[in-house]
Protein backbone atom coordinates (compact mmCIF):
# COMPACT_ATOMS: atom_id res chain seq x y z
CA UNK A 1 0.00 0.00 0.00
CA UNK A 2 1.38 3.48 -1.11
CA UNK A 3 2.02 6.21 1.56
CA UNK A 4 -0.98 8.55 0.94
CA UNK A 5 -3.27 5.36 0.80
CA UNK A 6 -1.72 4.66 4.09
CA UNK A 7 -2.42 7.89 5.61
CA UNK A 8 -5.91 8.30 3.75
CA UNK A 9 -7.27 4.80 5.54
CA UNK A 10 -5.54 5.62 8.47
CA UNK A 11 -7.03 8.74 8.81
CA UNK A 12 -10.82 7.77 8.33
CA UNK A 13 -10.11 4.95 10.86
CA UNK A 14 -9.15 7.30 13.46
CA UNK A 15 -12.48 10.03 12.50
CA UNK A 16 -14.39 7.04 13.27
CA UNK A 17 -12.72 6.40 16.63
CA UNK A 18 -12.39 9.87 18.05
CA UNK A 19 -16.52 10.43 16.79
CA UNK A 20 -17.17 7.71 19.30
CA UNK A 21 -15.26 9.52 21.94
CA UNK A 22 -17.02 12.84 21.35
CA UNK A 23 -13.89 14.50 19.49
CA UNK A 24 -14.83 16.79 16.25
CA UNK A 25 -12.65 19.97 16.13
CA UNK A 26 -12.55 20.50 12.41
CA UNK A 27 -9.56 22.65 13.14
CA UNK A 28 -7.98 20.12 15.53
CA UNK A 29 -8.80 17.25 12.30
CA UNK A 30 -7.84 19.18 9.83
CA UNK A 31 -4.25 19.55 11.94
CA UNK A 32 -4.09 16.14 12.06
CA UNK A 33 -5.14 15.37 8.21
CA UNK A 34 -2.63 18.08 6.95
CA UNK A 35 0.52 16.66 8.69
CA UNK A 36 1.16 13.06 7.32
CA UNK A 37 2.76 10.93 10.05
CA UNK A 38 4.27 8.55 7.56
CA UNK A 39 6.64 11.47 7.31
CA UNK A 40 7.27 11.15 11.15
CA UNK A 41 7.35 7.73 11.54
CA UNK A 42 10.78 5.63 10.78
CA UNK A 43 10.57 3.51 7.69
CA UNK A 44 10.56 0.36 9.71
CA UNK A 45 7.27 1.17 11.49
CA UNK A 46 5.58 3.03 8.81
CA UNK A 47 2.53 0.15 8.66
CA UNK A 48 1.74 1.46 12.58
CA UNK A 49 1.92 4.63 11.74
CA UNK A 50 -1.50 5.47 12.47
CA UNK A 51 -2.49 2.43 14.90
CA UNK A 52 -2.77 3.24 18.66
CA UNK A 53 0.43 1.22 19.22
CA UNK A 54 3.53 3.25 20.51
CA UNK A 55 6.34 3.25 17.78
CA UNK A 56 9.75 2.99 18.92
CA UNK A 57 12.21 5.90 17.71
CA UNK A 58 16.04 6.74 18.89
CA UNK A 59 17.30 7.28 22.52
CA UNK A 60 14.40 5.37 24.10
CA UNK A 61 11.89 7.20 23.02
CA UNK A 62 8.80 6.84 21.45
CA UNK A 63 5.67 8.16 19.36
CA UNK A 64 2.43 7.85 21.25
CA UNK A 65 -0.36 5.95 19.67
CA UNK A 66 -1.41 8.11 16.99
CA UNK A 67 -5.21 8.33 18.98
CA UNK A 68 -3.58 9.24 22.54
CA UNK A 69 -1.69 12.20 20.32
CA UNK A 70 -5.02 13.55 18.99
CA UNK A 71 -6.36 12.81 22.58
CA UNK A 72 -4.00 15.00 24.23
CA UNK A 73 -4.42 17.77 21.72
CA UNK A 74 -7.80 17.76 21.76
CA UNK A 75 -7.78 18.19 25.81
CA UNK A 76 -5.18 21.32 25.02
CA UNK A 77 -7.99 23.44 23.33
CA UNK A 78 -5.48 25.00 21.01
CA UNK A 79 -6.44 28.13 19.66
CA UNK A 80 -4.86 30.30 16.08
CA UNK A 81 -2.61 33.37 17.34
CA UNK A 82 -1.49 31.05 20.65
CA UNK A 83 2.51 30.15 21.84
CA UNK A 84 3.29 26.64 22.78
CA UNK A 85 5.56 25.02 24.65
CA UNK A 86 6.04 21.58 23.64
CA UNK A 87 8.58 19.46 26.29
CA UNK A 88 9.74 16.03 24.87
CA UNK A 89 9.98 16.47 20.98
CA UNK A 90 10.11 12.80 20.05
CA UNK A 91 9.72 12.65 16.27
CA UNK A 92 7.95 16.26 15.87
CA UNK A 93 4.79 14.98 14.81
CA UNK A 94 2.80 16.69 17.87
CA UNK A 95 4.52 19.16 17.50
CA UNK A 96 4.05 19.72 14.10
CA UNK A 97 0.08 19.06 14.30
CA UNK A 98 0.36 22.03 16.55
CA UNK A 99 1.99 24.18 14.23
CA UNK A 100 -0.56 24.00 12.16
CA UNK A 101 -2.87 26.00 14.48
CA UNK A 102 -1.00 28.28 16.63
CA UNK A 103 1.17 30.97 15.91
CA UNK A 104 4.54 29.48 17.29
CA UNK A 105 5.12 25.96 18.68
CA UNK A 106 9.08 25.94 21.04
CA UNK A 107 9.47 22.10 21.25
CA UNK A 108 12.11 20.71 23.41
CA UNK A 109 13.79 17.20 23.82
CA UNK A 110 17.62 16.77 25.64
CA UNK A 111 18.40 14.23 23.20
CA UNK A 112 20.60 15.52 20.52
CA UNK A 113 19.70 12.86 17.70
CA UNK A 114 16.23 13.69 18.32
CA UNK A 115 16.23 17.28 18.00
CA UNK A 116 17.85 16.69 14.53
CA UNK A 117 15.87 14.22 13.29
CA UNK A 118 12.31 16.03 14.53
CA UNK A 119 13.91 19.49 12.48
CA UNK A 120 13.92 16.85 9.06
CA UNK A 121 10.84 15.99 9.91
CA UNK A 122 9.55 18.87 10.47
CA UNK A 123 11.18 20.52 7.31
CA UNK A 124 9.53 17.71 5.01
CA UNK A 125 6.33 18.43 5.85
CA UNK A 126 6.71 22.03 5.28
CA UNK A 127 6.23 23.29 8.74
CA UNK A 128 8.22 26.37 9.38
CA UNK A 129 6.55 28.01 12.55
CA UNK A 130 7.68 24.88 14.78
CA UNK A 131 11.08 25.88 16.65
CA UNK A 132 13.31 22.62 18.01
CA UNK A 133 15.35 23.25 20.52
CA UNK A 134 18.03 21.02 22.59
CA UNK A 135 17.36 22.11 26.10
CA UNK A 136 16.73 20.08 29.45
CA UNK A 137 13.07 19.85 30.07
CA UNK A 138 12.98 19.37 33.94
CA UNK A 139 14.19 22.75 34.55
CA UNK A 140 11.43 24.89 32.75
CA UNK A 141 12.89 27.23 29.47
CA UNK A 142 14.07 30.43 31.69
CA UNK A 143 14.09 33.24 29.19
CA UNK A 144 11.40 32.32 26.68
CA UNK A 145 8.88 34.34 28.07
CA UNK A 146 5.15 33.01 28.76
CA UNK A 147 3.16 30.30 26.66
CA UNK A 148 -0.66 29.89 26.14
CA UNK A 149 -0.47 26.28 26.33
CA UNK A 150 1.92 23.98 27.69
CA UNK A 151 2.36 20.05 26.89
CA UNK A 152 4.60 17.77 28.65
CA UNK A 153 5.45 14.45 27.52
CA UNK A 154 7.38 13.21 30.14
CA UNK A 155 6.47 12.49 33.90
CA UNK A 156 7.03 14.20 36.81
CA UNK A 157 6.44 12.59 40.31
CA UNK A 158 4.51 15.75 41.61
CA UNK A 159 2.68 18.81 39.75
CA UNK A 160 6.21 20.72 38.32
CA UNK A 161 5.78 24.03 39.94
CA UNK A 162 8.75 25.08 37.41
CA UNK A 163 6.18 26.09 34.27
CA UNK A 164 3.83 28.02 36.80
CA UNK A 165 5.24 31.20 35.66
CA UNK A 166 5.80 30.00 31.77
CA UNK A 167 1.97 29.78 31.73
CA UNK A 168 -0.50 33.03 30.83
CA UNK A 169 -3.75 33.88 32.67
CA UNK A 170 -6.24 31.67 31.18
CA UNK A 171 -3.27 28.93 30.25
CA UNK A 172 -3.31 25.25 29.88
CA UNK A 173 -0.32 23.00 30.88
CA UNK A 174 -0.93 19.49 30.91
CA UNK A 175 1.79 17.29 32.51
CA UNK A 176 1.89 13.43 32.84
CA UNK A 177 2.30 12.60 36.60
CA UNK A 178 3.46 9.22 38.15
CA UNK A 179 0.67 8.55 40.97
CA UNK A 180 2.80 5.14 41.54
CA UNK A 181 5.54 3.58 40.39
CA UNK A 182 3.42 1.60 37.41
CA UNK A 183 0.63 4.25 36.93
CA UNK A 184 1.28 7.34 35.17
CA UNK A 185 -1.94 9.61 34.50
CA UNK A 186 -2.28 12.75 32.50
CA UNK A 187 -3.42 15.88 34.66
CA UNK A 188 -4.87 19.33 33.27
CA UNK A 189 -4.34 22.44 35.05
CA UNK A 190 -5.65 25.45 34.12
CA UNK A 191 -4.15 28.90 35.36
CA UNK A 192 -6.81 31.76 36.48
CA UNK A 193 -4.78 34.52 37.64
CA UNK A 194 -2.29 32.77 40.29
CA UNK A 195 -5.23 29.61 41.27
CA UNK A 196 -4.27 27.06 39.08
CA UNK A 197 -7.48 24.07 39.09
CA UNK A 198 -6.94 20.50 38.72
CA UNK A 199 -8.67 17.75 36.20
CA UNK A 200 -7.38 14.34 36.11
CA UNK A 201 -7.84 13.27 32.54
CA UNK A 202 -6.81 9.41 31.32
CA UNK A 203 -3.57 7.17 32.10
CA UNK A 204 -0.62 7.33 30.17
CA UNK A 205 2.21 5.46 29.12
CA UNK A 206 4.95 8.02 29.90
CA UNK A 207 8.31 7.26 31.89
CA UNK A 208 9.64 9.55 34.88
CA UNK A 209 11.50 12.55 32.78
CA UNK A 210 15.55 12.64 33.04
CA UNK A 211 17.11 15.43 34.11
CA UNK A 212 20.43 16.94 32.67
CA UNK A 213 20.63 16.61 28.75
CA UNK A 214 22.09 13.48 27.30
CA UNK A 215 25.88 13.43 27.12
CA UNK A 216 26.33 11.17 24.31
CA UNK A 217 22.91 11.09 21.68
Amino acid sequence: MSPRAVEQEGFAALLLRLRAEGISSKELLNAVEQTPRTLFTPPQFQENAYSSRLVPLDCGSFMEGFDFTVRLLHHLSLKPGQRILEVGTGSGFTAGVMGRIAERVLTIDRYKTLVTGAQKNLEKAGIRNVIVRHADGSIGLAGEGTFDRILVTAAFSSLPRVFSDHLVSGGVLIVPIMMSETECRIVRLTRTGSRFDREDLFEAPYLPIVPQLASFL
